[in-house]
């Protein structure tokens, strides 16, 4: 694991929107270990027998970002914002063909303290997640984007509110207000 300093990954992200062929590689080792720190966060709220394993989501995430052509990257805290919600797309599809090929009813548990949702059986708890997230979005985007950084990116309100550029008390009322709206949401579900 190589140690940087934010302004490291900043200037390699600066660099890959200026076209250096190598930026991707060199960025790596640099986001490596806490993107598969992210991911294992992740997973620790799935079923144990979860098929999708925290390497692979993260390998996985970052052949998705490296094919991402229109992105103009500000900063360490907006690549982890974009790969946590590029995360979440992956569990999501996974899920979604995980349902296909398991239909039934499955029991979502839901806490207020952590937004933790596992399935027991099956994917649906995440895809009820997914559409609640969707249904808030519309509502309120910097609230749903709030949500995905902190449960698929593990972000924390310094790191959420450096890549929304806002301040950390906003970040942590638009998680109060979402993580009660999305209990309220998944609850009725």
């Amino acid at each position: 694991m190589i140690r940087s300093e934010p302004s490291e990954i900043t200037g390699i992200l600066h660099d890959w929107n200026n076209g250096h062929a190598d930026a991707k590689e060199r960025l790596i080792p640099f986001v490596y270990d806490e993107l598969k720190r992210q991911a294992r966060i992740l997973m620790s709220r799935e079923r144990l027998d979860h098929t999708l394993q925290p390497t692979a989501l993260v390998n996985e995430a970052f052949v998705k970002l490296s094919d991402q052509a229109n992105i103009e990257w500000k900063n360490r805290s907006h690549f982890y914002g974009i790969a946590s919600r590029l995360m979440r797309q992956i569990l999501v599809d996974h899920a979604r063909r995980h349902a296909a090929a398991k239909r039934g009813s499955s029991t979502i548990h839901f806490s207020i303290d952590d937004l933790q949702i596992s399935v027991e059986e099956r994917a649906d708890g995440i895809l009820a997640l997914n559409d609640a997230l969707e249904r808030l979005e519309k509502l309120d985007k910097q609230q749903a984007h709030v949500v995905e950084m902190r449960f698929f990116g593990g972000m924390n309100n310094r790191e959420i509110a450096e890549s929304l550029e806002v301040s950390e008390r906003t970040v942590g009322r638009d998680w109060e207000t979402a993580r009660l709206w999305l209990f309220r949401e998944l609850r009725s579900e």
